[in-house]
Formats: C-alpha cells, structure tokens, sequence
C-alpha cells in the first residue's frame, strides 16, 4: 500500500524566537520543503503581549500551510527556569492553536528528533542543521537554528509517525465491516515502537 503524502508543520517553541518549518513526504522518498521562518517576540514586552503575537504568527502559518499534522518540540527541564517557562508557554499556545482546528498534533522529544535526523541523540545544532539542508537540498541551512530545529521536528514526524497514522486510517477504511481491528494492530505496534525508543 502506498502511503501518501503527509504536510508536517514543525514548531520549535519560544518567546523570543519560535521556530516554524513546514514540509511534505513519506518515508524513504524526497521530502520537500514548504516553508520556514520565525515567529519573533521583543523580550521587552508584557508576556501577554508576547503570547498574543506568537499566536497570530502560527495562525497565520496554518492557514498558508494547511498541515496534516503539527509537530511541537516536547518541553524538558533545563537549568534556566525562566527559559523553560517560556518555551513551556509557547508550546502550549501552538498545540492549543492546531487543536483548535482539530490538527493532529505529536510532541518529540530534542534527542528523539536528532536521532530520527542525524542517527545521533547526542548532536548539536550545527550537525541538525547541516542534515536538514541535505535531506531538503537546501542551498544553504536554514537561520536561525530554532527555523532548522523546527524543520527537523517536522521530518522527523514524517518519517516516525505521520507515516504510521495515515496507513492506519487508510487500513481502517478498507477494513471497515470487515471485523479487522485495525486499531488494536496498530496500538500494539505504537506499544512495540516506544518500547525501542530512549527514556527521555
């Protein structure tokens, strides 16, 4: 069965730069690039403010984008707290925004995403962004860091389970009155999958 063509929008979360990259593909064939860029906050506004005018921009980009899916970057502890808040804060208004339009949305972890992009859960920026012009066939990477991220975040959910769900649905359809549980094969499946994964 061939899988078909998934449109994933990547969001790299923050307040002062969050990070929107949207592509198209399947696993094992070319991906495509559909656009990228940053939605940017001054560190001198009110949080409200701030939050307002992340909400706008990633409005904005689903409309123009049009995303099967939405990939958000899962929020870790880190050392600066005031950090994670804002990143904690960003995250939520993009998956409150997608799911407002009943946008599917999945949640990766940083390590998850460098792994499915670079075979490495330990790279770095540099290393990320390098892979994602290569997998894109970009001229050059994607600045700033936080457009790659949000492109790797986006592949990566192509290529680990945007793929999974549409063929899910597309078996669901094809089995409908058929007594086939499509949902059970594919939950012990999604169970198989987390079980290889890395504890974050």
């Amino acid at each position: 069965m061939r899988v078909p063509e998934l449109r994933v929008m990547g969001v790299d979360p923050g307040l002062t730069r969050c990070g929107l990259g949207a592509v198209e593909g399947r696993p094992g064939a070319p991906l495509s690039l559909v656009k990228v860029g940053v939605v940017r906050t001054s560190a001198d506004d009110e949080i409200g403010a701030r939050l307002v005018a992340v909400e706008a921009g990633i409005e904005q980009w689903l409309d123009e984008v049009g995303p099967d899916a939405v990939a958000v970057e899962r929020v870790f502890a880190q050392h600066n707290l005031r950090t994670v808040m804002g990143t904690a804060q960003a995250s939520a208004v993009a998956i409150l925004c997608a799911s407002r339009r009943g946008i599917p949305v999945a949640l990766h972890t940083p390590s998850e995403v460098k792994a499915a992009i670079t075979g490495s859960g330990t790279a770095d920026k540099k290393q990320v962004g390098t892979m994602v012009t290569r997998l894109l066939r970009l001229d050059e990477m994607p600045r700033p860091a936080d457009a790659a991220d949000a492109l790797a975040l986006a592949i990566c959910h192509v290529w680990r389970g945007g793929a999974q769900n549409r063929l899910a649905e597309a078996l669901a359809r094809s089995s409908a009155g058929t007594g086939t549980t499509a949902a059970a094969y594919f939950r012990g499946r999604g169970r198989a999958g987390r079980s290889r994964g890395s504890a974050q």
